[in-house]
């Protein structure tokens, strides 16, 4: 090539960001730990399309949201023309496939599921525009006791990851005529107030005047705190059912607030909404919402069916996990393989291959750019891996039909050399590992040691 300069480097799209090796262990606790709650509670794993036709979330979300408004990725297909989006939120795609597939035709259905969602939003700390959200749905459940099961399943995944710092925010906002009652008179006191107000205020005072009482402005303060409550609006059927939800949270010990201004931007919501909150993040407080939607299953033309869920931001669980002290372990594996010689290789590949047939994890030394590297090197690498112990073979143990097997994670003196015949290496390796503690507490994070 002549003077041409070096290729123009591509990097990722704006507010999409890599999740790398670094941090795909912390990724690992999270995604496990919830995905095993969630089977002690009878969940069932659903996974839909990240792509859905954009008339499903005008439907769902409501036309005159800010969401489908200004946030969503939608694109007209260029094979057929159809009107397709990239998910914005999970609980569509999921009600669209219950119906679709009739889901509930034999009982209810306990689901959840995980993954990407995209919204084009001004990126900034903990708000990306692809994201991955952990939900729950449970579908075809009328009582308050489905309701509480969501919210305690919440509470034992905080405890399990180690999050003290989340709590619990409850209100219920009722049925549609309730809403609509209490709309008429909270539309009434806000415009006797209307010069007052801020201009996002003034455009949501007659398409969505709830919103208004979720305003961070601090000069609305005063407003919203005196304006008409929606709990006061709320008929025997729903105080009734709030209380069935706080009486079993009150009888498990599940702290919470009632805070009345938890409102729901979105339609399709009623009766109980919950949001789990923390003050670690800055402003965005919130890691986890929650709440029925009993109507929405009629609205995309199904028969009336209730149903309730929640949906947890995994980033920002990833950034409490993270100031609370939990650290990206490094590649956790059983056997470095370290090997000088042509000959040394081939049979460092044999016992690697045995070795995991044994259920144990190996890494084998491969040579870089820079040639295989001398003893010491590998030795370093072999430190570095976090392996148990380190397997070497030389031109020596080719000769005599050996390996030597060293233990990494022993106290400094003790780190034994053990000379081992080749057919035997992978049963004392074995031994040592899930006989000995050469893993000491880490048996348990393991999956073969079980």
């Amino acid at each position: 090539m002549s003077e041409n300069k070096k290729a123009e480097k591509i990097t990722s799209v704006k507010g999409m960001p890599d999740i790398l090796p670094a941090d795909a262990h912390l990724w690992e606790i999270f995604e496990n730990t919830a995905q095993s709650i969630l089977q002690s509670y009878g969940y069932q794993n659903i996974r839909t399309p990240i792509v859905e036709e954009t008339r499903l979330f005008a439907r769902a979300i409501g036309a005159v949201t800010d969401i489908v408004e200004k946030e969503m990725y939608s694109f007209e297909d260029s094979m057929n023309g159809d009107q397709l989006t990239l998910r914005p939120e999970g609980t569509a795609g999921v009600v669209r496939a219950v119906l679709e597939h009739n889901l509930v035709y034999d009982g209810p259905k306990r689901l959840w599921y995980k993954g990407q969602m995209f919204r084009h939003e001004r990126p900034q700390r903990g708000r990306y525009r692809q994201f991955h959200q952990f939900g729950a749905e449970a579908v075809g459940f009328t009582g308050p006791d489905i309701d509480a099961e969501l919210i305690m399943l919440c509470r034992r995944l905080w405890d399990d990851l180690g999050l003290p710092e989340i709590r619990l925010e409850l209100n219920s906002i009722g049925d549609a005529a309730e809403r609509a009652a209490h709309r008429v008179d909270l539309i009434k006191y806000l415009e006797q107030h209307e010069e007052l107000l801020d201009a996002e205020a003034k455009r949501r005072l007659h398409t969505n005047p709830l919103r208004i009482l979720d305003t961070k402005n601090p000069a609305l303060q005063d407003i919203v705190n005196n304006a008409p409550k929606l709990l006061d609006y709320l008929g025997e059927e729903s105080l009734k059912h709030f209380e069935g939800v706080k009486n079993i949270l009150d009888r498990n010990a599940v702290q919470y607030t009632v805070n009345t201004r938890l409102v729901r931007g979105i339609d399709y919501y009623n009766r109980t909404v919950f949001e789990w909150v923390t003050d670690q993040l800055g402003a965005q407080g919130t890691v986890c919402a929650g709440g029925r939607y009993d109507p929405l299953i009629e609205q995309f033309g199904g028969k009336p069916t209730p149903a309730v869920g929640f949906a947890m931001g995994i980033e920002r669980l990833i950034e409490l996990m993270k100031s609370a002290g939990e650290t990206a372990a490094p590649n956790q594996c059983d056997v470095y393989l370290v090997h000088q010689g042509e000959e040394a290789q081939m049979q460092a590949f044999i016992l690697g291959e045995r070795i995991r047939d044994a259920g144990l994890d190996v890494i084998l030394h491969c040579a870089t750019t820079a040639g295989a590297g001398s003893f010491k090197s590998q030795m370093k690498k072999a430190d570095g891996s976090g392996a148990s112990f380190a397997i070497i073979i030389g031109e020596d143990e080719v000769a005599n039909n050996t390996a030597s097997v060293k233990a990494l994670r022993g106290a400094e003196g003790e780190q034994q050399q053990a000379s081992v015949a080749f057919e035997e290496v992978v049963g004392y390796v074995v031994d040592q590992i899930i006989g000995g503690d050469a893993c000491g507490d880490d048996c348990d994070d393991h999956h073969h040691h079980h």
